[in-house]
């Protein structure tokens, strides 16, 4: 009935063991494995500041690690919450978890940018940029 989904709380493994498998076997049953798309959704912030940053991610991002369909997929990761699941720290350290959930077998990238400085979000959005 889809030709993909938009994943949300969801972290690699689960995308890679689970979410793309269902979705490339069912697009392939019905006769279009080249429709199968998979967009995946992370909060993100690029900074010097990581236990800040997950701070503030457990704070802003908390009712999803209340609410059962994502806590499902926290719970399916192994995480506590929101936090764990955020993609926080120096260019690198995101470049590299952006690249393991294309590994994943993610299509597309979808970034909840959670900056909070101007330096933050500028240099969030500069990785994000250079990754097009």
């Amino acid at each position: 009935m889809a030709d993909g989904t938009i994943t949300w709380m969801t972290g690699p493994s689960t995308l890679a063991e689970h979410t793309v498998p269902t979705l490339k076997s069912a697009t392939a049953e019905a006769g279009r494995p080249e429709a199968f798309r998979v967009v995946a959704g992370f909060p993100v912030c690029v900074t010097d500041d990581p236990d800040r940053a997950r701070e503030r991610a457990a704070n802003m991002f908390a009712i999803y690690g209340q609410l059962p369909s994502y806590r499902a997929m926290l719970d399916r990761e192994g995480l506590g919450g929101p936090a764990d699941i955020a993609l926080v720290g120096d260019e690198k350290t995101v470049q590299a978890a952006v690249e393991h959930i294309a590994e994943a077998g993610a299509t597309d990238f979808l970034a909840a940018e959670f900056g909070a400085t101007d330096a933050e979000r500028s240099r969030t959005r500069e990785l994000l940029r250079s990754l097009l």
